[in-house]
């Protein structure tokens, strides 16, 4: 399996590139949001790859962070989303505002994305809110401030806050620096209590 691919951008257009690889020129589809921060023509790239075999067909999915390559996944395994799909989805919405869009149980934000109707929407809503809580692109990766956010959006649901509420008011808390899960709980609680 291809997970990673680095080399020449040796031709682009919206939705797809290849990439040359020591002579090899590799297909890849990518969403319009990686088209949009690629270098000009005979640049060098490095993209994250997802490879999909079909019976017919190898195909490669390329994204420039692994953050995004992630959300492609996620996507992949709600029924009725295939991989043209989730590109199409990332197309229409950055990695990012797609995670905070589940996670606040956006649906309007949802439907506005081509491709995406309703049922859709709510399927998506139901499968991924809590994967993405999990991997909230804008904590970069931090085990730690994950966990701590986790930890205490859990502790506000349980109190009963809504889900999306507690999680804007911790992400909003820690993003003004390193506290401890009760110095967010305590303003967290002062926030939502206003």
């Amino acid at each position: 399996m291809i997970a990673k691919i680095s080399g020449t951008l040796e031709h682009k257009v919206p939705g797809e590139v290849i990439v040359d690889v020591g002579g090899v020129g590799y297909h890849v589809f990518i969403p319009l949001s990686v088209f949009y921060r690629l270098p000009e023509v005979g640049g060098p790239v490095s993209f994250y790859i997802h490879t999909h075999l079909r019976e017919d067909a190898l195909q490669l999915f390329g994204f420039l962070e692994h953050g995004e390559k992630q959300v492609f996944l996620l996507l992949n395994n709600v029924a009725g989303i295939g991989p043209k799909l989730a590109i199409n989805i990332l197309s229409g919405i950055p990695a990012e505002e797609l995670a905070r869009a589940l996670r606040e149980g956006d649906q309007p934000r949802l439907l506005s994305i081509p491709g995406v109707g309703k049922k859709l929407a709510e399927r998506m809503i139901v499968e991924l809110r809590d994967k993405f809580l999990r991997i909230s692109p804008e904590e970069g990766g931090k085990a730690d401030g994950s966990q701590l956010m986790r930890d205490a959006v859990s502790a506000l649901v349980n109190l009963g806050y809504r889900q999306g509420e507690a999680e804007k008011s911790v992400r909003e808390i820690t993003r003004q620096g390193e506290k401890t899960l009760p110095e967010v709980l305590k303003e967290a609680l002062r926030r939502l209590g206003q």
